[in-house]
């Protein structure tokens, strides 16, 4: 079956009348957390996740993706009115979305964030769609070994990346990793780590744990801010852009969606690193790159269109290889284990209609965030008129509620509030979660594939040098620790030195 043929397979369940409201509903919410500042797509696709419990496997999918892609639609209008981005990925176009508001033309700005952002998405998409099916055919060639060292260089990799210390980040995935190994032996059946707890025999749920570091922990952390949000006061008017905005803009949506792209795919890369680096090429390539951060329009559709092409890339890894490229992919990985699917090459052809609806779903869901955004962003701006005092006790109620409904075991709901109070003091303490959601969510996976491959090769670990893929795996992951180790050991040198 041609990719055409499977595409119009995936419109047939992405259009059910179902799918196109779990569509929406995804979108819809996905726009209203970029729109409020202090929440983010991670805190809240953590939060949604045991809602998704009761639905088809597609539809959760659906409806998670649409929240993952449309908080990259609505973080530009905050950060252009307000200067506050209320999405990550969304910090550089405060740089020049705020300054074109204040001379006033926040429409222009907030027009062509919506459209860049859409024609991104779609390519994307595309790219998506073409990328996914030839990786997947190609790993279907791989075994145990070659999954281990996969997922060994794929962690060597996001440590590597990750903004922290080297130091703290392999403690947080080492955490992971403890974590994930706490119940029963997948090979001996035995009891471990449990600590004698009846509750721990089937390990820790993915569901409070991630709705605890993420969501309750966010709450913890926006209560201790009291800086007031300022909208600032302009008529938006006109969103259209000129046919000189339009001129101005047109290259940069195309770099800005290259470079979004093929850093979504990147482990480590996603769409905060794709805005910036497609801001730093737009003010390279520039013949006036001292305007930038005056307010010019390149500045705003350039990151916004990388912003939102690298969700698409990011799907890439997951659906062909099983492995996320970044935090939330991990916790989509964690969706689909509660609906019984694994992620992996064989993904594509054990369940076609989860690869190929969610892929028509995104053409959909890009469609309906280009009207979503445009007409209805008087009422987006009133939105960000809400009180923190007001919405964030709602959050912690709803994350109470979604831990317990999925198990209905007062145990989930202490440990959503352990891992909650665990999150706010590691952020506190600068330690990122991402490793440690990485290394839970992938531990398992990493363990299985490890004791197959060993007993394989009768308990040689010398099955991982003797395969090709896996031994290039592991080279390069060897490589790039002693190589950030070396690296790591001569700062502190010159640090001493100079001290």
């Amino acid at each position: 079956m041609d990719a055409f043929t499977s595409l119009l397979n995936g419109f047939a369940v992405a259009l059910v009348p179902a799918n196109l409201f779990y569509a929406f509903i995804g979108v819809f919410i996905g726009t209203l957390i970029g729109v409020l500042p202090g929440i983010g797509p991670a805190a809240t696709i953590s939060m949604l996740l045991p809602v998704t419990y009761a639905m088809p496997a597609v539809s959760a999918i659906i409806m998670l993706s649409g929240v993952f892609y449309g908080a990259m639609y609505g973080g530009s209008t905050t950060s252009i009115l307000v200067n506050i981005p209320g999405e990550a990925a969304s910090i550089v176009t405060c740089l020049d979305g705020y300054q074109m508001a204040r001379r006033g033309r926040a429409g222009p700005a907030l027009g062509i964030s919506a459209i860049g952002s859409f024609i991104a998405g779609t390519f994307s998409v595309v790219g998506l769609m073409l990328m996914a099916a030839f990786l997947a055919r190609v790993a279907i060639r791989f075994g145990p070994p070659e999954y281990a060292a996969l997922i060994c260089l794929g962690l060597v990799i996001l440590m590597n990346l990750a903004q922290g210390p080297l130091f703290k980040t392999i403690q947080m995935a080492l955490l992971g990793f403890a974590l994930s190994y706490i119940g029963t032996d997948i090979c001996l059946g035995t009891p471990r780590f449990n600590a004698g707890s009846m509750e721990l025999l089937t390990g820790i749920n993915l569901i409070p744990l991630v709705m605890g570091l993420f969501g309750v922990s966010e709450v913890f952390l926006n209560m201790e801010e009291s800086e007031a949000r300022q909208i600032f006061e302009t008529r938006i008017g006109r969103l259209l852009p000129s046919l000189k905005d339009w001129a101005d803009s047109w290259w940069p949506i195309v770099r800005g969606t290259v470079i979004g792209f093929f850093l979504g795919i990147l482990p480590g890369g996603g769409s905060v690193l794709a805005s910036f680096v497609s801001y730093a090429v737009e003010k390279k390539i520039s013949k006036h790159p001292e305007k930038f951060g005056t307010g010019v329009i390149e500045g705003v559709a350039g990151p916004e269109a990388a912003n939102n092409a690298a969700t698409g890339g990011a799907f890439i890894p997951l659906f062909a290889l099983g492995i996320p490229c970044n935090v939330m992919m991990a916790l989509f990985i964690g969706a689909l284990m509660l609906h019984g699917v694994q992620p992996g090459p064989l993904l594509l052809k054990q369940h076609p209609d989860i690869f190929w609806g969610t892929v028509a779903s995104m053409y959909v869901g890009n469609a309906m965030l280009l009207f979503l955004n445009l007409p209805l962003i008087g009422m987006w701006v009133k939105l960000l008129k809400v009180p923190y005092h007001t919405l964030f006790p709602l959050i912690l109620l709803f994350t109470l509620i979604g831990s317990y409904s999925t198990s209905t075991n007062t145990f989930d709901v202490y440990t959503l509030i352990f891992f909650g109070i665990m999150g706010y003091v590691l952020r506190r303490l600068h330690y990122e979660l991402a490793p440690l959601v990485f290394a839970f969510v992938l531990g398992p996976m990493f363990e299985n594939n490890l004791r197959q491959s060993l007993i394989l090769s009768d308990g040689s670990f010398g099955i991982f040098m003797t395969r090709p893929i896996s031994a290039s795996c592991v080279i390069a992951a060897a490589a790039l620790l002693a190589a950030s180790t070396l690296s790591n050991v001569r700062k502190k040198r010159e640090l001493i030195t100079r001290g």
